[in-house]
């Protein structure tokens, strides 16, 4: 039922493995908030329209409650495990081990193993020596291959030095949310490139979505027009241009088809990557995590 496979480039992660840099996230807008719920096919429908589509990079996680949903879709769509990168988190449960959750979500997602297995936060953790115990237990399940490669989420500086004190093996992604109205002053970014750490973006088109107006409604306009293509396809060319994964959750057929088939076909030039940075930093916007940040707070 797929097309063919699109041209959607690949970055190399510090562990060797690759993962596409474009991905379709089973994010919050298909989360369902009981997990004894049946099938829900709406969600199934919509991720078989991105694999359709040729989103084999699929971004899931337990606290959506929507990884039987993705494995079902993985089933009907006909293809072989090979031909998906899969992504799921766990939430770090009270009195739970990560092996419990991680064969839980196996099971759901009906696979035996998974590309990318994530922490989905660090905000649960009570003081750095239980991060550090968490993370031990996450690097079992590299060393076992059952999750060929590990990281974090929504990690900033502070919970990778963390982490990075006592790891045998550093984690390969940190995915957060990351656009040009949340570009995570104090040297976040900087110190992923420093650590080899790859950055993933999740929410990459606030700046022509949720946090719309905005200054750079007009950059992005005019940089549109340039290329040919759409404000959204240069808001994601902007992340991939900084060699940062962008993830998207849109349900649209035509955007998904558009995206797929127009994004990994330009480039932006440095100038322009600069110019929309710059632009970006007159306004703050972040849509996730609120309840852990001032709403001054950049980083």
């Amino acid at each position: 039922m797929a097309s063919e496979t699109p041209a959607v480039p690949n970055l190399k992660l510090s562990d060797g493995n690759e993962i596409p840099l474009l991905g379709y996230g089973l994010g919050t807008a298909r989360a369902k908030r009981s997990k004894t719920e049946a099938l829900d096919e709406k969600i199934i429908s919509d991720t078989l329209t991105a694999i359709k589509n040729g989103y084999y990079h699929l971004d899931g996680a337990e606290s959506y409650g929507n990884e039987a949903e993705l494995g079902a879709a993985l089933a009907r769509s006909g293809l072989s495990r090979s031909h998906f990168f899969i992504t799921t988190k766990t939430s770090c449960h009270p009195g739970e081990t990560i092996e419990t959750a991680f064969s839980r979500s196996l099971a759901a997602l009906g696979v035996d193993y998974v590309d990318l297995y994530l922490i989905h936060s660090p905000f649960w953790a009570s003081s750095p020596a239980e991060l550090q115990a968490k993370w031990a237990e996450v690097e079992a399940l590299k060393t076992s291959g059952r999750a060929r490669s590990i990281g974090v989420s929504n990690f900033l500086r502070e919970h990778l030095e963390t982490v990075l004190e006592t790891a045998a093996i550093p984690p390969a992604v940190n995915q957060i949310e990351y656009h040009p109205y949340l570009q995570h002053e104090g040297g976040l970014v900087e110190y992923h490139k420093e650590k080899g750490i790859t950055l993933e973006a999740y929410s990459p088109l606030t700046a022509v979505t949720k946090a719309a107006p905005g200054p750079l409604d007009g950059v992005y306009k005019r940089i549109a027009e340039k290329y040919a293509v759409t404000p959204g396809e240069v808001a994601l060319r902007w992340v991939i241009d900084q060699g940062v994964v962008a993830l998207t959750t849109s349900s649209s057929e035509e955007r998904l088809k558009t995206w797929i088939g127009r994004v990994p076909g330009f480039k932006l030039t440095q100038e322009e990557v600069e110019e929309i940075a710059r632009v970006g930093r007159e306004k703050h916007f972040r849509g996730f995590w609120t309840n852990k940040f001032a709403a001054d707070d950049r980083r």
